[in-house]
């Protein structure tokens, strides 16, 4: 997918210190393909060199992808997963029909069913271990985690992951033995998984994507911090990470609707920064910047289209009041990480046991979920992971030189390793927008000078192939 206004020709390839004057710019910026306009701040766009920013329409991979996504496979695998009964973290796991483990080994069959027809490219796993008692583990419990994960053809070691928790829980979250059906809490996550990996299984990708049902969430984000942990250790290079969590309705508890509208949190300054990084951050500006923050507008420029029927709202912040979700595992190993989840949540029917009360039905049923909903959010997802995953990395390296007093801007980054890459483009924003505004085609080197003062707006560096994908943005640290 992706825009394919491309450079005409493959830039050559250089090493050494380029510089830009305003009129070399505008020449280099005719072959510049832009990213998503911030529209709140358009009369504010920076002048100078380059051309405003939009978004990246789906290509023609992309969109039959989408199509493919099936409502009805949605449907079926929310009710399915609800008829478990319950799916608490210390529910039996040797009962075939109720409880966590016989929708592990449902999730587990769907998964392989799946893989089966990627001729060998999907790979599905039981990741299991064994939790000792801890916080809401009362004795020691083995939890699983069923992962499925899309090996990349081209750059395999870059990986991309989304989650859904199939774990579930009643009001008191220690009750192992009552219904608690989860049918958006998260039942609704778990079928975007699944509905992914079916569509991804017979496309080849350029990176590598790992879906994941992950279990112990409600607990304590058990499943996800030991799928996490186990990456980290094997030094995978993770370079975005999605949870689905409660993204089964479109309705609030007052009854409102918002049904074409995901929540996207996204935190600032990164949970796993030093102090003393951090006081880096905040003397330069940056706190806007995040790595997940960067991730955020990615998805905000391929996936808040006409093409998923949906608005992406990104939060700024790391979660809700009093809660959290599986990327929080992910953002504490250093990794970016956001969580999509429905426009407002229906407190009345997350978290309550199934009963009738004056004639009225509680309990995180099936019928409390919005099918056409769900199927939009699994749009989004999947327009991210495929337009992450066909792009190239983000660039690493990205360095702002602040030795010299000079009203220009020098910019330093590491070539990626990509056999496609054809270059790089430098987008910047006023530091009171929201997104980049304006975006300027550089080529295939690792160093540019753009006369334009580093003082006055945010710069950040993104890679761009010989299709025409783009990479999220980096944003440079201060450097020499």
């Amino acid at each position: 997918m992706g825009n394919h206004e491309t450079a005409e020709g493959r830039p050559t390839r250089s090493t050494r210190r380029t510089f830009l004057t305003a009129s070399a710019a505008a020449t280099a910026a005719a072959v510049a393909t832009p990213l998503a306009a911030d529209p709140a701040s358009a009369a504010a766009v920076p002048a100078g060199p380059g051309r405003p920013a939009r978004p990246q329409p789906p290509g023609r991979e992309l969109t039959a992808l989408l199509r493919e996504i099936d409502r009805r496979r949605i449907e079926a695998s929310v009710r399915r997963l609800a008829a478990f009964g319950t799916r608490h973290t210390l529910s039996r796991q040797d009962d075939p029909v109720r409880g966590i483990g016989a929708a592990r080994d449902w999730i587990h069959a769907q998964l392989s069913g799946y893989a089966a027809a990627s001729g060998g490219r999907m790979t599905v796993e039981l990741q299991s271990y064994v939790q000792e008692p801890a916080a809401r583990i009362p004795t020691a419990t083995t939890i699983t985690n069923v992962v499925a994960t899309l090996r990349g053809d081209v750059t395999p070691e870059r990986v991309y992951v989304i989650t859904g928790h199939y774990d579930s829980r009643a009001t008191d979250v220690m009750d192992a033995v009552s219904d608690a059906p989860g049918a958006d809490d998260d039942a609704s996550g778990v079928a975007v998984v699944l509905e992914l990996a079916r569509v991804l299984a017979t496309r080849r990708s350029e990176a590598t994507i790992v879906l994941a049902a992950v279990a112990g969430e409600e607990q304590g984000l058990y499943g996800s911090a030991y799928l996490a942990g186990r990456l980290k250790a094997a030094g995978v290079d993770v370079q975005g990470m999605f949870s689905n969590d409660i993204v089964g309705s479109s309705t609030a508890d007052d009854g409102t609707r918002d049904p074409r509208t995901v929540r996207l949190f996204a935190e600032g300054v990164p949970t796993a920064e030093t102090p003393a990084e951090a006081s880096v951050r905040q003397s330069v500006g940056g706190e806007n910047d995040s790595p997940s923050r960067q991730l955020a507008r990615f998805v905000g420029d391929v996936a808040d289209n006409g093409a998923t029927g949906m608005d992406v709202r990104v939060i700024y912040r790391r979660d809700r009041y009093l809660r959290g979700s599986d990327h929080i595992s992910f953002l504490r190993e250093g990794w970016p990480a956001g969580r999509f989840t429905e426009p407002a949540e229906d407190f009345a029917h997350q978290h309550q046991d199934v009963r009738v009360v004056d004639g009225v039905q509680y309990g995180d049923l099936p019928q409390f979920c919005d099918f056409d909903y769900i199927t939009r959010v699994a749009r989004v997802n999947a327009a991210t992971l495929w337009s992450l995953a066909q792009a190239p990395g983000t660039p690493k390296g990205v360095i702002v030189v602040t030795t010299n007093l000079t009203n220009d801007t020098t910019l330093r980054w590491q070539r990626g390793a990509e056999p496609d890459l054809a270059g790089y483009e430098v987008v910047w924003r006023e530091t009171t927008a929201d997104r980049w505004q304006k975006v300027l085609a550089v080529g295939d080197v690792t160093e540019v000078t753009i006369d334009l003062s580093k003082d006055n707006v945010f710069f950040g560096v993104r890679a761009v192939d010989r299709a025409g994908h783009r990479s999220p943005v980096a944003f440079p640290k201060p450097g020499s």
